[in-house]
């Protein structure tokens, strides 16, 4: 099926890992011109966009002069922008109760996973509003569905735009842009780079894969195709403010025992 975005302008957020490097390559494929945001990892930014005729660009996320920037950026880079895929997240490693947790990290949490996507789609839809046209994708996670014991910011960040953010913008973009869309993503555990040493742990796959009735971890295409998908008007034209969660079909309980 033929997409309808080719020639479209496509900026991914956080295009340079793993999720975020499925997502750029199968725009690529549908002939969309994409901008790859990165912050830190330029080297994997500028040989992806390299490859696929895109164009990098570095900003912080967390600040606001970085981000107002970076859309005229890529507005002028592509000659349109037509989509945001709000991809760029951190997840913190250490493991960490609420009692334990500081302040500082779980403002730091909360600064990158949710002031990040506030600051890419204000900046977006203020270009939206110039053009009556526009799409968001949102990249959250299954641990704003469900939460994430230790990770209690980074679940409340990822829930915030799976649920409040999410059905507050679908509605205020239908103001400035009578077909835009906004909807959400949930990916569950997925084979990216950062969960690489773990891959080949059978203990370890038996435990994230016990929820879920498809036993196998999710790829980063599999989130890229679901994503593409939902940009594009002609497959998923009246879909909105949903989230749409890739992760194998898990639940809140345990399905399959050793």
């Amino acid at each position: 099926m033929d997409t309808e975005l080719r020639g479209k302008g496509v900026l991914v957020t956080g295009g340079a890992g793993g999720i975020g490097g499925a997502v750029v390559r199968a725009f690529a494929e549908e002939g969309a011109k994409v901008v790859v945001h990165y912050h830190h990892s330029e080297d994997k930014a500028r040989a992806l966009a390299a490859e696929h005729g895109g164009v990098a660009i570095r900003a912080d996320l967390t600040s606001e002069s970085d981000v107002d920037a970076l859309v005229p950026s890529a507005v002028k880079a592509l000659g349109r922008l037509d989509v945001l895929v709000a991809n760029a997240g951190v997840w913190p490693a250490p493991d960490e109760p609420v009692w334990t947790m500081s302040l500082a990290r779980w403002r730091q949490t909360l600064a990158e996973n949710l002031d990040s996507v506030f600051l890419s789609c204000r900046a977006f839809l203020r270009h939206v509003e110039t053009t009556g046209t526009g799409n968001i994708v949102i990249i959250a996670s299954t641990a704003g569905l469900f939460g994430e014991a230790g990770h209690s910011d980074y679940a409340a960040a990822k829930s915030a735009l799976a649920g409040g953010f999410l059905k507050s913008l679908k509605n205020e973009i239908a103001r400035i842009a009578p077909l835009g869309r906004v909807n959400t993503v949930c990916p569950g555990w997925t084979a990216v780079p950062r969960n690489q040493d773990k891959l080949g742990d059978a203990a370890f796959i038996h435990r994230v894969t016990r929820t879920m009735p498809l036993r196998k971890l999710g790829r980063p295409e599999d989130v890229a195709r679901t994503v593409v998908s939902l940009a594009s008007d002609r497959v998923s034209g009246h879909v909105t403010g949903e989230v749409i969660t890739v992760a194998g079909g898990m639940e809140g309980r345990v399905l399959n025992e050793p």
